[in-house]
C-alpha cells in the first residue's frame, strides 16, 4: 500500500514508521490515523517484523492535530474530512447518540490499535510532540527522545480535554500526580522534565536517537522468541487494568503451559546449554496458543 502521510520501511526485522508531513511538522489528520492503523495491521501480519520504531520526518515528531480547519478543528459535526462514514450523531430532537461511531476520537482509535499490537513498539521522539503527538506515544512500549524534543499535554489550553485514551495510559506510565500536573497546566516542557517524570527512557543527541532505538529493537529481534514477546506485551499491558493478581496468575499459567510444550521452549533451553544463538521456529501468524486472545472484544457503545 502506498501511503501519503507516513513512511513504512522494513529492514533486518525492524519496521520504521515515519510520520511524513514535515512541512506541517507532521500534524495529525484523519488520513494519518487511517494510515497508521493500517501500518500496525500490516506489522502484525508480517512475521518478518520483530519490532516497530515510530519517529517523525524533519524537525518534529508530531505537532499535534492539524489546526488548519480553524475553529472547526475539534467540532466533528462541522468537519468534512473525517475518514469514517458514520452518520450524524445528533438526533432530530437535538440530543446526541453518544454511541454513534462519528463521536469517536481519532487519536483513541489509533492508540487502541497500538494497544492491540503483537510487536513491541518504540517511539524515537526527534522533536516537538504535542497533543496527539505525545498521547499517541503512551500506547507504545519504550520512548526515547532527542535533546530537541518537547512535549505538551496542551488540551486545557485549547478548550478541550486529553484524548487518545490518555486518561487510561498516562497515569499508568508516569503516575497520577504527574499526569494531573501536566494535563492541568497544559504547559510545553523539555526532554529533561520528561525524563524526570518517567515519560521517556533516555535522552540522546539528534544523530544518536535512531541508532539507540534500533539497538533496542535489534536486541529484541536477535535474541527472543517472537510468540513469547507477543504474549508478554499483551500480558503486561492488559494486567495494568486487572483487579486482582489472580487474573495475572490465570494467564501466566496458561501461557507457561502452552509455551512449555513448543519447539521454541525446547530450543531456548538447548541453545543455552550448547552456548549458541537460538533459532526459534514459532511464528506469530500461526503459532499463538489456543487460549489467545483471552479477553472479550470491547465495543464502542
Amino acid at each position: 500500500m502506498a501511503y501519503e502521510t507516513i513512511k513504512y520501511d522494513v529492514a533486518d526485522g525492524i519496521l520504521t514508521i515515519t510520520l511524513n508531513r514535515p512541512d506541517k511538522l507532521n500534524a495529525f489528520t484523519g488520513e494519518m490515523m487511517a494510515e497508521l492503523i493500517d501500518a500496525f495491521d500490516r506489522s502484525d501480519a508480517d512475521d518478518n517484523v520483530r519490532a516497530v520504531i515510530v519517529t517523525g520526518e524533519g524537525r518534529a515528531f508530531c505537532a499535534g492535530a492539524d489546526l488548519s480547519a480553524g475553529a472547526k478543528t475539534f467540532d466533528y459535526a462541522e468537519r468534512t474530512d473525517r475518514p469514517d462514514k458514520a452518520g450524524n450523531p445528533v438526533k432530530a430532537d437535538g440530543s446526541i447518540d453518544w454511541s454513534n461511531e462519528a463521536v469517536r476520537d481519532g487519536g483513541g482509535r489509533l492508540t487502541l490499535r497500538i494497544y492491540e499490537s503483537l510487536k513491541p513498539v518504540i517511539a524515537a521522539v526527534n522533536g516537538p510532540a504535542v497533543g496527539i503527538g505525545v498521547t499517541m506515544q503512551l500506547a507504545m512500549d519504550i520512548r526515547l527522545a532527542s535533546e530537541t524534543a518537547k512535549f505538551g499535554f496542551v488540551f486545557a489550553r485549547r478548550g478541550i480535554v486529553p484524548e487518545a485514551c490518555s486518561s487510561w495510559f498516562l497515569p499508568r506510565v508516569v503516575g497520577i500526580s504527574q499526569a494531573l500536573e501536566w494535563t492541568y497546566t497544559g504547559r510545553v516542557f523539555g526532554a529533561e522534565e520528561a525524563l524526570n517524570g518517567r515519560l521517556i527512557r533516555s535522552i540522546h543527541k539528534p544523530e544518536d536517537l535512531l541508532p539507540a532505538a534500533r539497538a533496542i529493537a535489534r536486541e529484541i529481534a536477535d535474541n527472543t522468541a517472537q510468540v513469547s514477546v507477543a504474549l508478554t506485551r499483551q500480558m503486561i499491558w492488559r494486567m495494568a487494568g486487572a483487579d486482582h493478581p489472580m487474573e495475572a496468575h490465570k494467564i501466566d499459567s496458561r501461557a507457561i503451559y502452552a509455551r512449555g510444550r513448543t519447539q521454541d521452549a525446547k530450543e531456548g533451553v538447548v541453545s543455552f546449554l550448547e552456548k549458541r544463538p537460538a533459532k526459534y521456529p514459532d511464528k506469530v501468524s500461526k503459532d499463538m496458543p489456543s487460549f489467545f486472545p483471552w479477553w472479550p472484544k470491547r465495543e464502542y457503545k
